[in-house]
């Protein structure tokens, strides 16, 4: 099989769905919180889709803690906001009808915290679009890299039963590529760029994990794509997973440096 056979699908859709994420981003306000919303839906539906197939009620309780958590954050904070999501996250489990798995027990949180921290980032008015487009072109940049160096070099598998065609060797095409791609960015925008820089190598690595655990679930409900929805890419799913885990890392960096404003702590060192 052509190991180049879906480069032209794949790039046919980034070059469509990167304009509507970069206008999203620019535009900030009501119009970024409603496409991120709409996100944490259609996330909401793919995960309850693969989890708890053909049912609806887990799909309205993952839906409407994405919701809550994209429409409610800035006027609750977000302490009152993971409560809302936790409240949802029980109604999830009590309203399990089969033994609970972990991919139960994580699926709220994962799809509600996500559009929780990028509702939040994007709302710092100096930081936040610069961070939120920080996030978005590392984690591009490590999967663009990641992709060629694990199709040129290939090598050894990195997590072999769990996503097959991930190679070290894309690992470190992922590394590169955050840390370039950071690099200009920070120069672009007048900020130091050395700290940054290793913040992308690591974050790339947490990326490819993200794109890890999403495998790991599809494997164990034998499903090969999260959806349909994007030609080349499988689901909406499939394409933010990375963008997920370095979503949350950022916030937890970002707060962990600068306790009143994650966005300024992530990009201010």
């Amino acid at each position: 099989m052509n190991k180049w056979a879906d480069l032209g699908v794949r790039s046919a859709s980034a070059l469509v769905l990167a304009p509507i994420v970069v206008a999203a981003i620019w535009a900030g306000g009501n119009w970024f919180t409603a496409t991120i919303t709409f996100l944490g839906v259609m996330l909401a539906f793919e995960w309850s889709s693969i989890v708890f197939p053909s049912d609806i009620r887990q799909f309205s309780i993952y839906a409407m803690a994405s919701i809550c958590a994209g429409l409610l954050v800035l006027d609750l904070g977000m302490l009152l906001t993971c409560g809302v999501i936790a409240v949802f996250t029980v109604l999830s489990i009590a309203s399990s009808a089969q033994s609970l798995n972990a991919w139960k027990l994580i699926g709220v949180p994962y799809v509600a915290l996500p559009i929780m921290a990028l509702v939040v980032l994007h709302s710092d008015a100096r930081w936040g679009l610069y961070t939120i487009l920080w996030c978005v072109i590392i984690v591009w940049s490590a999967d663009i890299l990641a992709y060629f160096a694990g199709r040129i070099i290939g090598g050894p598998k990195l997590a072999p039963k769990l996503s097959p065609k991930k190679t070290w060797a894309g690992m470190g095409g992922a590394m590169a590529g955050a840390a370039i791609s950071s690099m200009a960015f920070s120069h672009f925008i007048n900020l130091p760029s050395w700290p940054l820089f290793g913040l992308a190598a690591v974050f790339a690595v947490v990326e490819q994990g993200g794109d890890i655990l999403e495998s790991a679930l599809k494997r164990s409900h034998g499903v090969k794509d999260s959806s349909n929805l994007i030609p080349g890419h499988g689901g909406i799913l499939d394409r933010v997973d990375g963008l997920i885990a370095v979503i949350l890392a950022a916030t937890f960096v970002g707060y962990l440096h600068n306790a009143q404003n994650a966005a300024q702590g992530l990009l201010l060192w």
